[in-house]
């Protein structure tokens, strides 16, 4: 692999990684905004725990794609695949 092919990569990766931690960022904050809100304005109504829980989910499924999703999905899983495509296309 080129130097300036691993830097591409390099460079990929740490876009993905900083996207990450901005959205996590961002979900810590809004949702101790939410839970200040919704202690402030209804105390007897607890209602954050949805926002917790949803927009959790979707970071979980976020953090998983940067630090998992090479693993199971990654550019060796799409070059087998490529080649398997290409094989059962020149057999037909």
């Amino acid at each position: 692999m080129e130097e300036s092919e691993r830097y591409a990569r390099a460079k990929r990766k740490v876009g993905l990684l900083r996207g990450f931690y901005i959205h996590a960022t961002a979900y810590v904050l809004v949702n101790i905004f939410l839970i200040v809100v919704n202690l402030l304005t209804t105390p007897n109504l607890i209602w954050f725990h949805w926002s917790i829980l949803g927009w959790g989910v979707g970071l979980a499924a976020h953090g998983a794609s940067i630090f998992f999703g090479a693993r199971f999905l990654g550019d060796e899983w799409e070059k087998r695949k490529i080649r398997e495509i290409l094989d059962d296309s020149e057999s037909a």
